[in-house]
C-alpha cells in the first residue's frame, strides 16, 4: 500500500492516511486500498481495535479534484470512486470490533464522512471538520448524509450541510460529532490510551453492542428487543463471558481475549 499504512500492535490495527503531500486526498487507488484494509482487518480475529488516523495537517480533503475536469464527463469517475469508498465505509461500520478515529487536522468532503464512521472520535484542538461539498456544487457522499442526522438530529444536520461552516473541535463535541477534544500535545497519547482501553476490553461484546445501537434506528421496539435477546444469548458462548463472570466473583479484573 502506498497512500495508507497499517501497523499492528497488541491487538490494535492502526490505519493511517499517509500521503500528506497530497493532503491525503482520495482517488480510486486509495479507495481500493481502504476496501482491502477494511476487509482484512474486519476478518482478522487478532484485531481487537481498529484506529483510523493520519499524518500531516489533513485527515483528508475528500476526492482528489486534480483528477477531475469539473464537468459532466466526471460522472463515471465520481460514481466509481464513491462506490468503492462506500464499500470500505460499510465494512468499517459493520466491523466486529470497536473502531476509533483520531484527527489532528482538517477533514473535509468525503474525509468528513469518513470522520463520522468510527464508534469514538478524538479531535485535537487543531482539528477542523468541514462538509465542503457546496463549495464545488456537489451534494455529499462518504456516508455523511447517513451519519449526520443520526449523530446530531435532522435540523442540525441540515444546518451543517446548507450553511457549510467549518466546525471547531469544541462544537463538534457539543454536537455529538466527536467524543472529545484534547490539546494537540496530548493528542497521540490520548488516542493510544483509548485504543488500548478498547483493545483490552471484551471486544466481541463491544462490537455487538455498538451494532445494536446503530441498527436500533431501523427497528421498532419489539424487533430491537428480539435482537437484544439473540445477541446477549450468543454472547454467553464467548470466552470473555466466562472470564468476566468468574472475575465478578473473584478478586482480579478479567483478562479479556476478544473471543
Amino acid at each position: 500500500m502506498s497512500a495508507l499504512t497499517i501497523e499492528r500492535t497488541d491487538g490494535i490495527a492502526t490505519v493511517t492516511f499517509d500521503n500528506p503531500s497530497q493532503r491525503n486526498a482520495l482517488d480510486l487507488a486509495v479507495a481500493n486500498e481502504l476496501v482491502d484494509a477494511a476487509a482484512t482487518l474486519g476478518s482478522d480475529p487478532d484485531v481487537r481495535c481498529i484506529v483510523l488516523t493520519h499524518t500531516g495537517d489533513f485527515y483528508g480533503t475528500g476526492a482528489d479534484l486534480t483528477r477531475l475536469d469539473g464537468d459532466a464527463g466526471d460522472e463515471p469517475d465520481i460514481r466509481k470512486l464513491a462506490g468503492r469508498l462506500h464499500e470500505a465505509i460499510v465494512q468499517f461500520h459493520q466491523a466486529p470490533t470497536p473502531v476509533l478515529g483520531g484527527i489532528d487536522g482538517v477533514a473535509a468532503g468525503a474525509s468528513f464522512g469518513l470522520a463520522l464512521v468510527p464508534d469514538l472520535l478524538v479531535l485535537s484542538e487543531d482539528a477542523r471538520l468541514e462538509f465542503a461539498y457546496p463549495r464545488i456544487g456537489l451534494t455529499g457522499d462518504g456516508g455523511s448524509t447517513f451519519f449526520l442526522p443520526r449523530l446530531v438530529g435532522l435540523r442540525t444536520a441540515k444546518e451543517i450541510v446548507l450553511l457549510d461552516e467549518p466546525i471547531t473541535p469544541e462544537r463538534a463535541v457539543d454536537l455529538g460529532l466527536a467524543t472529545e477534544a484534547v490539546p494537540t500535545e496530548a493528542f497521540e497519547e490520548r488516542l493510544d490510551d483509548l485504543a488500548t482501553q478498547l483493545a483490552e476490553g471484551p471486544t466481541a461484546a463491544l462490537g455487538e453492542a455498538s451494532r445494536l445501537l446503530t441498527e436500533s434506528f431501523d427497528r421498532g421496539i419489539e424487533a430491537q428487543l428480539a435482537a437484544e435477546t439473540d445477541t446477549i444469548g450468543r454472547a454467553t458462548r464467548t470466552d470473555d463471558y466466562e472470564r468476566g463472570h468468574a472475575a465478578f466473583f473473584g478478586d482480579d479484573d478479567p483478562e479479556f481475549t476478544g473471543q
